[in-house]
């Protein structure tokens, strides 16, 4: 942009043709799915598109001179007021948060005890509603087993050494994974972490796997009980954020120099030693 005189600047000529091309393009593929004369349509106006807009660019780009109001800008007033910016490093700040973290075991341990409360709450209700120990676990399994998706009442309440093996796998990394989630997530909560943990993280995980279970486990789907299910979660996040909680917290580096962070100071050593 280049300046002709006070009123006036240098742009771009105006031009319709990248419109004409994309039009010719768009004509050029519906012909593909629709009639031949569509697309040969289709190339004649691409063509001519093209050839236009090259023409407004080259050899010499088009322009014309477009008139500018020229008005008095106002005085703007200085406000007094400053902004205290937070320096990394500098005391104790809040840069990056958490200040401080649960370590990842804890979530590991979180994990493995809430997969045992979750195991014993869903083995309860098998047994009270159907009458077996296995019933929940080929549920579960059902999802990746073939044979127990398409089974009857009468079979998933048999033990299958399949389906045991099956959900105790699932069971374990999911447990562990959501164990993990819970150890970085709850210092994220600094106040009422319990309620979190163990009501309303419960709660909306089991509104995510309830739109999504019809997908992921039809048979699991359509046989859950979903007062039992939610006690289950329940039954995880109070055991699982309660290991969790009470694990010593590890500092974070926010309070680090940007030196020790990168790791470019070491620690002295005396010529003595």
């Amino acid at each position: 942009m280049t300046m002709q005189n006070q009123d006036l600047i240098v742009m771009p000529a105006p031009t319709a043709w990248p419109f004409v091309t994309a039009f010719g393009l768009a004509l050029l593929f519906t012909g593909l799915v629709t009639h031949v004369a569509v697309s040969v349509a289709g190339v004649v106006i691409l063509v001519r598109g093209a050839t236009g807009w090259w023409g407004d660019v080259l050899p010499v780009e088009r322009h014309t001179q477009v008139a500018v109001a020229v008005e008095d800008t106002p005085s703007v007033q200085m406000s007094p007021r400053v902004v205290d910016h937070l320096t990394v490093g500098a005391g104790d700040h809040r840069v990056r948060i958490p200040a401080e973290i649960h370590p990842y075991s804890a979530g590991l341990k979180g994990g493995a005890v809430g997969a045992v409360a979750m195991a014993a709450v869903a083995i309860t209700y098998g047994v009270i509603f159907h009458h077996s120990l296995w019933y929940v676990v080929n549920l579960l399994a059902a999802g990746v087993v073939p044979s127990l998706a398409s089974a009857d009442q009468e079979r998933l309440r048999g033990f299958s050494a399949m389906g045991l093996a099956v959900a105790s796998v699932l069971h374990a990394l999911l447990s562990t994974l959501v164990g993990v989630l819970y150890a970085v997530l709850l210092p994220m909560f600094p106040r009422r972490a319990g309620l979190w943990s163990g009501l309303i993280t419960p709660v909306v995980w089991s509104g995510l796997v309830s739109a999504t279970l019809d997908v992921v486990n039809p048979t699991l789907n359509s046989r859950i009980d979903w007062t039992w299910f939610v006690a289950s979660q329940i039954a995880f996040g109070l055991t699982c954020g309660f290991v969790v909680a009470r694990t010593h917290k590890i500092e974070t580096m926010q309070s680090w120099t940007w030196e020790s962070r990168a790791g470019l100071e070491g620690r002295r050593i005396d010529q003595d030693e």
